[in-house]
């Protein structure tokens, strides 16, 4: 008896829900805990099917369950704890933990369930989920904003680095200038310094003809000079617009003739410009400033990147008002990967080597030759030789 009154006072005072009920589904007996959490008074449930506590589907299926378990043995829910949704007086609904045990007692069997109220941990596990997504979010978005701003730091990196190259590369434009600068102006002012030296012997022995011959390769010394200047002060005028084609008749054979001479002095040694002419007329429609200075810059190119003892073609031919200049040497080549290239200003091809240069001869000739409306185009292959045409219009 006393065994009794503890049993009745351990399951009254239990903190959680406990509910016996017959093999028919009926309560028998519900202790205050689960009174509570179902909202119901003790005698709106002894007696009434257990399936008042449940919403749909479960409550349709209940009696179902309990007799297939009494037909089969096939358990679903006894001895096998689980997560359920329990129905109150009011009709709200909450989430518990059901675990059910098979009891035999006076012939007959009873099943009791244990009820563990889960409301507040699935509140706890909602604001935990709200809590995590909110601070996904805020993750998120600091991620975002850290991009961004790394992104900006990259931005401002690649231009403080594109600033440093630029710079990087006009000061080493300023140094290939002096450099080509002292090579381009070396031997003309050589061929001056020696002509005046020679001019002095022959005057003493009153040689009128060998004063005037080195006069004259004074002269066309100083023209190399000042056409190389000019080459530069052009593309200050070309960046301002300040260059135009002024055209005119004239003939090509003696213009070209006289370049091929000048020329000709500050050739490497033994190498020979060769001057040849097509054409029943030598008549050009162009501007002849400009047409020269592109020729001297080709012809000084090939000069520059042919080694000595070789030959430099240079060719014009005249065919139903079109005029083909050519300028064919058998230098170092230019690198198939640069050919693109070749007439950006600033671009020298990958194996100039030490060879100075400021990378605007090119540049400068393509834009000569465009005020010209007439095109340049260039054929080469590496350790080969290179040919440069001219083509005009008139």
């Amino acid at each position: 008896m006393e065994r009794a009154k503890l049993l009745n006072a351990i399951i009254e005072n239990a903190i959680d829900g406990i509910i016996t009920i017959d093999d028919k589904g009926i309560i028998e007996h519900i202790n205050p805990a689960a009174l509570t959490l179902f909202g119901f008074d003790r005698a709106e449930l002894v007696g009434k099917n257990v399936s008042v506590l449940m919403p749909e589907p479960d409550k349709a299926r209940h009696d179902g369950y309990i007799s297939n378990y009494n037909h089969t043995g096939e358990r679903h829910i006894i001895g096998i704890g689980r997560e359920v949704t329990g129905k109150r007086k009011d009709g709200t609904m909450f989430p518990f933990r059901l675990g059910v045990s098979e009891v035999k007692f006076s012939d007959r069997k009873i099943f009791t369930g244990f009820i563990h109220d889960l409301s507040r941990q699935k509140d706890d596990e909602l604001r935990i989920k709200s809590y995590t997504e909110e601070l996904e979010s805020k993750i998120k978005e600091r991620t975002q904003e850290l991009i961004r701003s790394i992104n900006e730091l990259e931005t401002a990196k690649e231009h403080v680095s594109a600033m440093f190259e630029k710079e990087k590369e006009l000061n080493q434009l300023k140094t290939r200038f002096v450099s080509m600068a002292s090579h381009e102006f070396r031997t003309p002012l050589s061929s001056i310094q020696l002509s005046a030296s020679l001019i002095d012997k022959y005057t003493l022995k009153q040689d009128a003809t060998s004063v005037e011959k080195h006069t004259a390769k004074i002269k066309n010394a100083i023209n190399n000079l000042t056409t190389i200047l000019n080459d530069f002060l052009s593309l200050e005028k070309l960046e301002a617009g300040k260059v135009e084609a002024n055209i005119h008749w004239f003939d090509i054979f003696p213009f070209a003739e006289e370049i091929a001479e000048e020329m000709q002095l500050i050739s490497k040694q033994n190498q020979l410009i060769v001057y040849e002419h097509k054409g029943t007329t030598g008549q050009v429609l162009l501007d002849q400033h400009l047409l020269k200075n592109c020729i001297i810059n080709l012809i000084s190119n090939a000069i520059k990147y042919s080694g000595e003892d070789t030959m430099i073609q240079f060719n014009s031919v005249i065919n139903n008002n079109e005029l083909i200049i050519e300028v064919k040497d058998n230098g170092i080549g230019i690198p198939a990967m640069d050919i693109n290239s070749l007439f950006e200003p600033f671009f020298r091809a990958h194996n100039t080597g030490d060879i100075p240069g400021t990378g605007l001869g090119l540049n400068i000739v393509k834009r000569y030759v465009g005020l010209m409306n007439g095109t340049v185009s260039c054929e080469s292959a590496q350790n080969v030789g290179t040919t440069f045409r001219l083509h005009f219009k008139f």
